[in-house]
């Protein structure tokens, strides 16, 4: 289906079960719906999704007539949006970043502010923690996705990520993303 029609955008969160992203892609399938992109995870007990379909506008009109019925049905709280595909003032080119540092409060938030003030949009954030291997020490890992503006000085922004990351004791890559 083309990504820019009309859209229906899915979250969905549980308490986590067998059969639940069967449930819910059952539905959307029989709707005639297409699953363009979505995330799904179980974190702590809870399964929470997010997903972007398409269709055609009454295939879609019958998935969000359903959906209330199936979200109580599966246990899930459910919230529907329509919405289009994104447009874009500017070409954006995608990096990646990955920073590991022995855990601590904030972390994200920091990130998070260090690329706002640069109008750099953060694309997709994933998290976790592990203990270090030999100490145990408690570690915390961020892999994030960027939509760097094409006009921006990648080097200079590189410089500036890694000098942050120094300052703040963060190992940290920023690389493009590849394929």
């Amino acid at each position: 289906m083309a990504s820019d029609s009309e859209s229906l955008v899915i979250t969905a969160s549980g308490e986590d079960k067998i059969g639940l992203v069967e449930g819910l892609t059952r539905r959307i399938s029989e709707a005639g719906c297409n699953i363009e992109e979505s995330r799904m995870a179980a974190l702590g007990g809870r399964f929470a999704l997010l997903m972007r379909v398409t269709g055609s506008w009454d295939a879609l009109a019958k998935l969000e007539a359903r959906l209330p019925a199936v979200g109580e049905e599966l246990g899930l709280a459910i919230i529907q949006q329509r919405t289009r595909g994104a447009t874009r003032d500017k070409p954006l080119i995608p990096y990646m970043v990955e920073v590991t540092a022995l855990d601590q409060p904030g972390i994200v938030n920091s990130l998070a502010n260090f690329f706002a003030r640069l109008r750099i949009n953060i694309e997709s954030l994933e998290t976790d923690t592990y203990p270090a291997p030999h100490t145990g020490a408690p570690m915390f890992a961020v892999h994030m996705t960027l939509g760097i503006p094409a006009d921006a000085h990648i080097a200079t922004l590189r410089g500036d990520f890694l000098d942050y990351c120094d300052d703040h004791n963060l190992d940290a890559t920023f690389e493009p993303v590849r394929g």
